[in-house]
């Protein structure tokens, strides 16, 4: 389990995030129309998923932005944003600001937040997820991961990107 913090408050997840080479585990969710997604889908591309607790707070909200403004010159790429939300509330964010660059899908019927050792153990977002990213190539392996070790912080974005 990762030991992360909210506020400065010790809490954990049940996991931790696949290993750097290993196949990236598969998951489904729903897209913000509601319709299906599937990660099969992305197969030969490369893949950063922005893995956040609520597309309601200011900083998952930022990563949703910030993710797509740097991959809008990337080939081949593209960003999942999966969070817990419902799927009404990160089209809100990500329909409302016209971001294309991204895919926000809610795994809340999912079983993401295990496979992916990310959903929160205890504390006040107990049941949420962690802030994450995890960086998959073309090839369906996983090159780069990162667990920001307070809920509050952004990613390393330069880091992710430069992954690839």
């Amino acid at each position: 389990m990762a030991n992360i913090t909210l506020g400065g408050t010790p809490t954990r997840t049940i996991g931790n995030l696949p290993e750097i080479g290993s196949i990236a585990p598969k998951f489904i969710g729903l897209k913000s129309d509601l319709s299906p997604f599937d990660s099969n889908e992305l197969d030969g591309k490369n893949i950063i998923i922005n893995i956040f607790a609520s597309i309601d707070t200011s900083i998952c909200a930022e990563s949703t932005r910030k993710f797509n403004e740097k991959v809008s010159t990337l080939d081949n790429t593209v960003v999942v944003c999966v969070s817990m939300d419902l799927p009404f509330a990160l089209e809100r964010i990500c329909g409302g600001e016209n971001l294309k660059n991204i895919i926000p899908v809610s795994v809340f019927r999912s079983s993401f937040g295990n496979d992916y050792g990310v959903t929160i153990s205890d504390g006040a977002f107990e049941g949420l997820l962690s802030r994450s990213v995890v960086v998959i190539n073309s090839n369906g392996s996983v090159i780069y991961t990162e667990q920001v070790p307070e809920i509050g912080q952004e990613p390393n974005y330069d880091a992710a990107i430069g992954s690839l």
